[in-house]
């Protein structure tokens, strides 16, 4: 979550009540676990980091 800079970063890239107000891990994993479409959201935005960050590592090997 540190990558993202925190609730407020989370918050900025998905707007999803759970880290806008209020903010705590505890309440945003239990809101995850029983809502799919917020879960399928934050699940894309971390396939979305990992493969720019592939492609990052990628880019500087072949330099």
């Amino acid at each position: 979550m540190d990558y993202y800079g925190g609730f407020e970063g989370l918050s900025r890239k998905i707007e999803i009540r759970c880290f806008c107000i209020d903010p705590s891990v505890k309440s945003s994993l239990r809101f995850l676990r029983t809502t799919p479409w917020a879960r399928e959201k934050v699940e894309s935005l971390y396939l979305y980091v990992l493969r720019q960050k592939a492609k990052q590592k990628s880019q500087l090997s072949k330099s």
